[in-house]
This record gives structure tokens, C-alpha cells and sequence, in this order.
């Protein structure tokens, strides 16, 4: 049986992102993020997209691209507060905001790519984060219920790629990516460099080819 050509032009790849996803794009603030992904995909007509990320960055670089350009109805993530330009669209309401504390949302996507629906945990328990999340009390502490957070598209940055679609990652791309590659219904992944089948050593694959649909080199 054939093998399925995974490897992509940008625009191919990124025309899978439909009205209304939810989209995972890996990377901490501007380092190791999918820059080239996020560019094309500003160049689309999708609207009412639920963005989950790290942060935002700065105003009209990377990420804050899709807000400039009012693409977004939500977003999903933990340091939001780095963009006045969101704050602003969430103060008129043109926005939604949800902002989850970095390891329980580092975690809800891991869970998320393993099948687990929620899971308990400490961080935001008694204060505003709190809200609208079932609490409970484990030995004398309380906990809050953390629902998993899947995605329909997730947009990652890799080091290497096989044609097959095993990823390895490299230094500072070795944040978000690799959980967000495994948690997201069609992933796209963009590379600096595609090997043949068998080039990669396996202990070094972080993400196996079997969560990831599309490859692009990037240029």
C-alpha cells in the first residue's frame, strides 16, 4: 500500500484551517513558534478562530497578526497580558479570554493528546480562576477540575522531519510544540529539514509520524 504524501506546499497545508477551529500554535512568546505557518495563514479568509497559545506576543508581530487582522473570537492561554491590543478587544468585548495557569495548561494539553478527559490540580484553587470549575479536597487540600484542552489544527515548529512525519525538536522549539503536535485532530509541521525514511536515529523522535499530517520545509 501506498504511503500517504504528507509533505506539503504552505498553502496546502494551511488551507486545512477551517472557520471556526480551534488552533494550537506551539512556541514560547516569539521563540521556536511556526512563524511561516501563522504568516500564511493571516494571507486566508477564516474567521471565529479559538486560538491556544502560550501568549500573544507583541502587537502586530507573529500571533497578534490573527487579532489585527479580527480572525480571532477566542483565545486560550496564560500570559495574554503582554498585548495592550488584546486587553483593549477584550475590554469592548470584541474577544473572548481565558487565561489558565502555564503548567495546568501545559498539562490539559498534554492530557489532551493522551485521552484523558480532566484532571485535578492545585494551581488557581480560591482565587478568580477559580470560577465556573468544580473544586474538590484531596487529603485536606483543595483542587479544581481542569478539563483537557484538544484542538482541531495544531501549528508547530520541528527541527527535522522524516517523509513519514516523525519530528524532532531542537533547543527552544522543545516547549509547547511536541505536546500541541499530539493533541490536535490534523497537525501541520513546519521544518527546517526533511530526511528519508529511516535517517532519524528513534531514540531521538519526540513526536511519532502518526500525529502529524502535513509536513513543510521551511524556506
Amino acid at each position: 500500500m501506498a504511503r500517504e504524501n504528507k509533505i506539503m506546499s504552505i498553502a496546502q497545508a494551511i488551507s486545512h484551517v477551517k472557520s471556526g477551529d480551534r488552533i494550537m500554535v506551539g512556541g514560547f512568546g516569539l521563540r521556536g513558534a511556526p512563524d511561516a505557518l501563522v504568516d500564511e495563514l493571516v494571507k486566508t479568509d477564516v474567521r471565529d478562530l479559538t486560538l491556544i497559545s502560550n501568549d500573544l506576543a507583541s502587537p502586530h508581530i507573529g500571533l497578534s497578526k490573527l487579532l489585527d487582522k479580527k480572525m480571532l473570537k477566542a483565545c486560550i492561554g496564560n500570559y495574554y497580558n503582554w498585548n495592550p491590543d488584546l486587553i483593549d478587544a477584550y475590554n469592548r468585548g470584541e474577544i473572548e479570554v481565558t487565561l489558565i495557569p502555564q503548567g495546568t495548561f501545559s498539562e490539559a494539553i498534554r492530557a489532551a493528546a493522551y485521552g484523558i478527559p480532566a484532571f485535578y490540580t492545585a494551581a488557581g484553587y480560591g482565587t478568580e480562576l477559580a470560577e465556573g470549575h468544580e473544586s474538590r479536597e484531596f487529603n485536606g487540600r483543595g483542587y479544581l477540575l481542569q478539563e483537557a484542552i484538544p484542538a482541531d489544527v495544531a501549528l508547530v515548529k520541528a527541527y527535522k522531519a522524516d517523509k513519514l512525519g516523525n519530528l524532532v525538536f531542537y533547543k527552544i522549539s522543545r516547549n509547547f510544540n511536541p505536546t500541541m503536535a499530539m493533541a490536535a485532530t490534523y497537525t501541520i509541521a513546519l521544518v527546517e529539514e526533511i530526511v528519508e525514511i529511516g535517517a532519524l536515529d528513534p531514540e531521538n523522535i519526540q513526536v511519532p509520524h502518526i500525529y502529524v499530517n502535513a509536513i513543510v520545509k521551511e524556506e
